[in-house]
């Protein structure tokens, strides 16, 4: 990992992800009858605890509004979730208020053109390989894997290597279930 990269992963005390083209593959799936689903991967939501475990506060921040993101997140105990949000720059900057952050110690995962703005503010941001142009020219670090496919869990590894806090991961993860 870059040293740069390292410094500022170092100081995350808060992650913020998108929800559709980064915890899913940003596809919209619906059934016969009308019922939407969303595909999340299970290796992001084990990156998302070991996280919230070490003390990191998750956000899931995202304009759309399904009860598909709600079960998601009461699945994986992340009580920081905003849903029909337009303005992620206006909330993110409350919540990083409310904790008592700056925004060097916010990061953000984001892949579209209506998460540039927050991107540009935090003190890491990534986006997923399959993330629009744009935000590949704004983040600090485009991730290997693409959205829905462990790009959020990449990110997740990489904190936890910054904070040393990869080093006994069992144990962590033993402790804080």
């Amino acid at each position: 990992m870059k040293k740069n990269i390292e410094r500022r992963l170092h100081k995350v005390r808060m992650l913020c992800t998108d929800v559709d083209g980064v915890l899913t593959d940003s596809g919209m799936y619906y059934g016969e009858n009308g019922v939407e689903m969303k595909k999340f991967s299970t290796r992001d939501g084990m990156g998302l605890s070991l996280l919230r475990i070490a003390g990191v506060i998750i956000v899931i921040l995202t304009s759309e509004k399904t009860k598909i993101v709600q079960q998601r997140a009461d699945k994986l105990k992340i009580k920081n979730l905003f849903q029909g949000v337009k303005d992620k720059a206006e909330m993110l900057d409350g919540l990083r208020k409310k904790y008592s952050l700056s925004w060097k110690q916010v990061a953000y995962i984001g892949d579209d053109i209506n998460d540039l703005e927050v991107m540009g503010h935090v003190g890491f941001a990534a986006t997923p390989s399959d993330g629009s142009q744009w935000n590949k020219r704004t983040a600090h670090y485009v991730t290997k894997r693409k959205g829905g496919e462990g790009c959020v869990r990449e990110v997740c590894e990489m904190i936890l290597a910054a904070k040393k806090l990869d080093r006994d991961i069992v144990s962590l993860y033993r402790n804080g279930k």
